[in-house]
């Protein structure tokens, strides 16, 4: 951190989680202020990457980087512009994604651009920091809101006997003014299930709520309770109490395809069955090793193997994260039954009195 003083340009780039009352924990963006004040030097720009509610930029940023004795925008420059990614997803490099850009003023802004459209595809300038934040927050709230929606649909759909995939796969085919979303065991990821909250938060502060936000964020956290319910009424259709029933979970990372574990729903799902007395056990190509999780207190696992014998002595798999590499019509073949949260068994014609979709 003592090097902070030779680069031209600084990108924050660090968590901003929430705490135990669900609000902005906002000590990884000042603890880094705080070092970048130290050594900050004239003609610097600082740049926030991190999602954060609107106001943060200049409001908790700009006063710490001024301890240093220089001023925004005069002897250095300040600029917010969200991290934008879709893990997982090779159809965009994070060079092709164009990205939004706000400052402090008209001077940071212009140097902000210079420095963006050397390596992505296009820069959008925004007229302040406060607008890209609001950008980014409103571009995880639209996924939050949506996702709640369908994942209500489910539950509800669930109860009529229809089946909440198809109803999507028929409504896309519309060629206007519908976007698919999908339901799933919970919501997870270091953004769509933390960062709508920050808006929540601020609207309290300021005497107002923001319902939609906090309506869509207690949809998609009752969704893991809803998935054990399930399952414990699918094993005793197949004669099984959950109690001492070995259940396999398919995936921990919180997205297909990707190793990344933060906020998944499959941590939840195995804290709720272990408290059920089911014996647990995952599998997940991409996380040999069962992280420790701060808000759950598991026990140490390994990826297991998705041997036939395996699959054989499971009572149940649960398909919480859908990975391309798991080989769905064997793991159908081998198991006596397969509750599905993610439609990953759709192409499975034969053997579907062993598959119970949830």
């Amino acid at each position: 951190m003592e090097r902070l003083g030779e680069p031209d340009v600084l990108l924050i780039c660090v968590p901003t989680p929430l705490d135990d009352a669900r609000d902005p924990d906002l000590k990884y963006v000042v603890g880094t202020c705080e070092s970048i004040a130290k050594s900050l030097r004239p003609g610097q720009l600082v740049v926030l990457e991190s999602t954060t509610y609107p106001t943060t930029t200049r409001d908790v940023m700009v006063p710490i980087l001024e301890k240093s004795g220089l001023k925004a925008g005069v002897d250095f420059f300040v600029a917010y512009s969200p991290e934008r990614e879709d893990p997982g997803n090779p159809d965009f490099s994070a060079a092709g994604i164009p990205k939004v850009v706000g400052a402090i003023d008209e001077t940071s802004l212009e140097i902000a651009k210079v420095l963006y459209e050397s390596a992505v595809a296009g820069v959008i300038p925004v007229s302040s920091c406060e607008v890209a934040e609001a950008a980014k927050v409103l571009e995880n709230i639209y996924r939050a809101v949506n996702i709640a929606l369908v994942n209500e649909l489910k539950v509800l759909f669930d109860g009529m006997g229809i089946d909440v995939w198809e109803v999507i796969n028929a409504a896309k085919t519309k060629p206007f003014g519908f976007q698919a979303f999908y339901p799933g065991p919970g919501l997870g990821g270091h953004c769509i299930p933390i960062d709508p909250f920050y808006l929540s938060w601020l609207a309290r502060k300021q005497g107002g709520n923001a319902r939609f936000i906090e309506l869509a964020g207690e949809v998609n956290r009752a969704m893991p309770g809803y998935v054990v319910s399930q399952s414990v009424k699918f094993l005793n259709e197949f004669g099984k109490p959950v109690r001492g029933s070995k259940i396999c979970l398919l995936g921990v990372a919180y997205k297909k395809d990707v190793d990344d574990p933060r906020e998944s729903p499959s941590f939840e799902l195995m804290e709720l069955l272990l408290e059920l007395g089911a014996e647990v056990f995952y599998s997940d190509p991409h996380v040999p090793c069962l992280p420790a999780m701060r808000h759950y207190d598991l026990p140490v696992m390994e990826s297991q193997e998705l041997t036939p014998e395996f699959l054989e002595s499971c009572d149940a798999v649960l398909i919480a994260t859908d990975h391309t590499a798991f080989d769905y019509e064997e793991i159908v073949k081998h198991s006596l039954l397969v509750i599905d949260t993610r439609n990953a068994t759709a192409n499975i014609a034969d053997l579907r009195e062993k598959i119970r979709k949830c």
